[in-house]
């Protein structure tokens, strides 16, 4: 009998002893198919709820067409020096805003990490307390700040701060619960305190880290301090949003030209950073 006969015969035998390899339970495909059918069912109804239509988006599509043509050529107008200042203090927001959250995030991190404070108990609280920070979004933030500490660019630096810093001290938490073991263990052996062990044993492993996901915030907060300046936070958000009022599209499309350009040399400048820094890390 030839080989490949051999193996077929085989394999049917193997089928035949072991049919759950091959095939799985009807149980098991109904409950996927039911899965399926949950998942297409919440879509549709998601769409009704909406009123999402074609002749909507048809409609929407013909007035953006209109928009776009009011825009073109994009023009600063008078303005040009003005809406620099204004990407400057956007900038400034973002950047003070990120800084406050780091600083800040450090110390919760070291709090919310299990192997530098082992009580279950605390533990479970301050996560839970950071779970309810971050489940305001900025924009709320900023909307409480402009509220109570008046318009301009120190209520977004506030709703950068207070929106990031919990997001950042968990994901510094994480880092840290992930450290390697054997510096601090020669920290330990050569009679250091908790102190010693926390900044020559943990921090140096986790600084590369923690300034990777900084500056990744900080990118955001560029985009996001863009909205907060729309509610009232001062920036560049502030003009685009007094040009769209009073219909000036063509200035309107030089600032978010500007934005554009701005966001995309920071992103370039901390890709740029956050890499050095990782080869520094593992260096």
């Amino acid at each position: 009998m030839p080989a490949t006969a051999t193996a077929h015969v085989d394999i049917d035998r193997y089928k035949r002893s072991n049919p759950e390899l091959f095939s799985r339970p009807l149980t098991q495909r109904l409950r996927d198919w039911s899965l399926w059918l949950a998942f297409a069912a919440a879509v549709l109804f998601t769409l009704w709820w909406i009123d999402a239509n074609p002749m909507r988006i048809v409609n929407g599509l013909s007035k953006l067409g209109v928009l776009v043509r009011l825009m073109v050529p994009p023009w600063p107008g008078d303005g040009l020096w003005e809406y620099c200042y204004a990407m400057f203090e956007t900038l400034a927001m973002a950047f003070l805003g990120t800084i406050i959250a780091a600083v800040l995030a450090v110390p919760f991190g070291f709090l919310g990490a299990k192997n530098i404070v082992p009580n279950w108990l605390f533990h479970f609280g301050l996560r839970r307390f950071y779970d309810a920070f971050r489940g305001i979004d900025g924009l709320v933030w900023a909307l409480i700040f402009v509220s109570a500490v008046g318009l301009g660019p120190f209520a977004g630096v506030l709703a950068i701060a207070v929106g990031d810093v919990m997001v950042l001290g968990k994901l510094f938490a994480e880092a840290i619960e992930n450290v390697d073991k054997k510096p601090v263990e020669g920290v330990q052996a050569a009679g250091g305190s908790s102190p010693h062990i926390v900044r020559l044993g943990v921090f140096p492993q986790v600084f590369p880290v923690m300034m990777s996901h900084v500056l990744y915030f900080f990118e955001s907060n560029v985009r996001s301090a863009t909205i907060l300046g729309i509610v009232g936070a001062g920036g560049i958000g502030l003009q685009l949003s007094d040009r769209m009022r009073i219909n000036n599209w063509q200035e309107a499309a030089f600032i978010i030209l500007m934005i554009l350009v701005t966001v995309a040399i920071i992103d370039n400048i901390c890709r740029r950073i956050r890499a050095r820094i990782i080869e520094a890390g593992r260096a």
